[in-house]
């Protein structure tokens, strides 16, 4: 019986699909804000805040965020687990990591809902 020892950032499918799917609702979302501001007669204020003021931008820009806070938090995870091999580091790290994404995500939700 073959014994392997599990070394590194193999979290197989799941993660690997998961930055796929939010690599793609990333794009999507990237394509559809281009054309949007394309659409807007003028870029000035008041477009602007008529833009962000729309339910659907606000949602879709919410999903954005999540989809980007997922995919860098998979990416650096694997990073550290990959590279980083002193466990006390790696878990330092992670803690550091989550913390500051958490501290973004407040931030968005901030900046798009006014709380």
């Amino acid at each position: 019986m073959v014994k392997r020892e599990v070394v590194g950032a193999h979290y197989g499918l799941r993660d690997w699909l998961a930055q796929r799917v939010t690599a793609v609702v990333m794009t999507v979302y990237t394509l559809l804000f281009l054309v949007a501001l394309a659409s807007l007669p003028q870029l000035d204020y008041a477009h602007w805040k008529a833009l962000w003021a729309l339910p659907v931008m606000r949602y879709a820009t919410v999903l954005f965020a999540l989809s980007l806070l997922l995919h860098a938090w998979i990416g650096v995870r694997n990073i550290f687990m990959d590279y980083i091999k002193p466990t006390g580091l790696r878990l330092t790290l992670h803690a550091v990591v989550i913390l500051t994404l958490v501290w973004y995500a407040a931030w968005a939700a901030q900046i798009l809902w006014g709380i």
